[in-house]
């Protein structure tokens, strides 16, 4: 989940990922007329043959954008719930599997703005990650504008993985070693949202899942076959932040999901010794 200010790049970053791997890629733009079956696909009935066909909706790919997720409504963006979780898409009690690897993103603009709605709780966890890109600096805004010359630069971007490649980085991303004390060191994190004053739902045993996942992928990027808990207070804010609803007393003290995991990192002892 990418959530920022329009204009700041969110869909073509996701764009850009997409042609960097060699599988397919669907983009939908939610807005508040899209229906659920837009996105999973539906049932023609064909009259000569007497009988329905399933008529495949751009979830079934590998990479899919859901452009603009909130702008769509609660029922439309509850459609994609099954797909997070499950894989799969059922239409008409029959159920489809997704091509695979299959990763799900999406992009928001904040809640404040006109003709945007919230996301259930149980659809924000299941996102892996929440991230915000920001403006940029002056020099890389300056560079970007040199790049447009020639054309969108998204389009000149050749493949350097595939789908194949990807599901074995996944496999070996699984095997990839964490201690006994930094395990117990994640869980403290996320337990400790669950009984912070100022939070009204915490993390959910969905998260630790995530997060365990995530530093495995974030150790496995830095070359390590092993997680550190370094790895972990990196990840903390973007793993974590979207899954914790705040006391509505904290957000007029100004309190936000990433002080509250500050405040918890600092109180959660570090591991400082582990076995290999």
């Amino acid at each position: 989940m990418i959530e920022d200010v329009p204009g700041t790049g969110k869909t073509q970053l996701i764009k850009a990922l997409a042609r960097s791997m060699s599988g397919d890629y669907r983009r939908v733009q939610c807005n508040p007329d899209i229906l659920p079956s837009d996105i999973t696909g539906v049932s023609v009935f064909h009259p000569r043959e007497e009988r329905f066909y399933f008529r495949p909706g751009p979830v079934m790919t590998n990479i899919l954008l859901a452009d603009e997720i909130n702008r769509a409504t609660t029922k439309t963006q509850s459609a994609l719930l099954e797909v997070m979780e499950e894989r799969n898409v059922t239409v008409d009690g029959e159920t489809y599997e997704l091509p695979r690897p299959f990763m799900l993103c999406a992009t928001q603009n904040p809640i404040d703005f006109e003709g945007t709605y919230m996301l259930p709780e149980a659809q924000l966890d299941r996102f892996m990650m929440k991230i915000s890109l920001g403006y940029p600096d002056a020099a890389t805004e300056k560079s970007l504008l040199y790049q447009h010359k020639q054309g969108q630069p998204v389009d000149r971007l050749t493949p350097v993985t595939n789908m194949e490649q990807i599901a074995e980085m996944q496999h070996e991303i699984r095997s990839i070693y964490i201690d006994e004390a930094v395990t117990d060191y994640l869980l403290s994190i996320v337990r400790r949202t669950r009984e912070h004053a100022s939070v009204l739902l915490g993390a959910s045993p969905r998260a630790s899942l995530s997060f365990l996942n995530a530093v495995k992928a974030f150790a496995f990027l830095q070359q390590r076959e092993y997680v550190l808990p370094d790895d972990i207070k990196t990840l903390a804010p973007y793993v974590l932040a979207h899954r914790i609803i705040l006391r509505p007393e904290s957000r007029l003290d100004n309190v936000s999901p990433e002080s509250v995991l500050k405040n918890i990192l600092q109180q959660v002892h570090v591991p400082v010794a582990m076995e290999r």
